[in-house]
């Protein structure tokens, strides 16, 4: 018999950090930043739990099968209620939005929320940057009703060119072409800057990134290669399956030579580096290898409206529970403040030192990449 899992109802019942307000008050305008001087620019907003892949490095089939318990959609935010948040955390100094998922592209009508997220501003009186990453295999039909509703940029996962291993990395029965009819759409679209994001992992599809780089080399389109995390706790991460980013860039650089581009390391995610041609430029991300967690300025919102401050992080802080209870946004910004300027995560450094880490961390499905 097939064993049922719970993930999602043990997520709500582990013991979450109490909701504090801000140490002090914040006089109109201050900068918010945590206890390393990191500010908050980024809010990624996982719209869903539910995915049509079951990528072996995320949402692996054996614990994602059919008796697996998502989220009924009575328990994820609304979008009216996503929306007053995201104007929350835009007064505190968001600047940039991206939806994820699971696969956004799963939340019905999902446009409907881009188009409230699009009619958001800064204290400055700025529109915010709204994007998205996907799979890509809904954004053909999707692409021009997105663009049209206000998103500015998309970002595609792609882990593969080659059919057979596409299946198999992404155990679905979608193709790569079905991905780059979704990259064509939304290109033709209008929707500027799009990333392709490759995760590599040794002795899967590290023969792919050659292949990779020459597909998207000249298109205008960035490719961007991850190394393989030990995001949650399901995937089977072995370090042993780390291709190293400095090791991508040598097998891309030896055919297509590469010169660094220099960029602000707060907010930084992706090293950007050019081909030398003037074929476009391509990115590398290296939380293995090289953390970035002293430039990391992301906030994560779940499905259910838990907010978490690392990828890698093992709880998160309830914001539905005071946003259904009748918070105003005045209460509502004091106690975002509040978690973000105690917020002192460095996963991925601590584990460079190998210091010890939390048994358990939250899924990449559930809280987007």
């Amino acid at each position: 018999m097939s064993k049922v899992i719970f993930l999602a109802d043990e997520r709500a019942a582990r013991p979450e950090p109490p909701l504090q307000a801000a140490p002090h008050a914040r006089r109109p305008g201050e900068p918010l930043a945590d206890t390393r001087a990191r500010p908050m620019r980024d809010l990624r907003i996982s719209v869903t739990d539910r995915c049509n892949f079951r990528c072996n490095y995320c949402m692996p089939r054996d614990v994602f099968d059919s008796n697996y318990a998502f989220m009924p959609h009575s328990a994820l935010l609304s979008f009216e209620e996503i929306a007053r948040l995201a104007g929350t955390f835009a007064q505190l100094g968001v600047e940039k939005i991206r939806l994820t998922g699971g696969e956004p592209l799963l939340r019905k009508n999902i446009e409907s929320l881009i188009a409230m997220l699009s009619a958001l501003r800064t204290p400055q009186g700025r529109p915010l940057d709204i994007t998205l990453t996907t799979n890509g295999v809904l954004l053909a039909r999707k692409a021009r009703a997105l663009k049209d509703a206000g998103l500015t940029r998309v970002t595609v996962s792609l882990d593969a060119l080659d059919a057979d291993l596409f299946a198999r990395m992404s155990d679905s029965d979608f193709t790569p072409d079905d991905v780059l009819r979704g990259v064509g759409a939304a290109a033709e679209a209008g929707l500027a800057s799009i990333k392709i994001n490759m995760v590599v992992r040794r002795g899967f599809n590290d023969g792919q990134i050659l292949p990779m780089a020459r597909r998207f080399r000249g298109t205008g389109q960035v490719l961007r290669f991850i190394e393989y995390m030990d995001v949650g706790s399901t995937n089977g991460w072995n370090l042993a399956e780390v291709v190293p980013t400095a090791e991508v860039l040598q097998r891309i650089g030896r055919e297509f030579p590469l010169e660094a581009v220099a960029d602000e390391a707060m907010g930084r995610v992706a090293e950007r580096w050019r081909y030398c041609d003037g074929a476009g430029e391509i990115g590398v991300i290296s939380s293995v290898s090289h953390a970035f967690c002293g430039g990391c300025t992301r906030a994560r919102l779940s499905p259910e409206g838990k907010l978490f401050l690392c990828l890698f992080a093992s709880a998160g802080y309830d914001l539905r529970e005071p946003l259904r209870g009748g918070a105003d946004d005045a209460r509502l910004a004091d106690l975002i403040a509040g978690i973000w300027s105690r917020r002192d995560d460095n996963y991925s450094e601590r584990r460079a030192q190998g210091l010890p880490q939390a048994a358990r961390k939250i899924e990449m499905s559930y809280i987007g990449g």
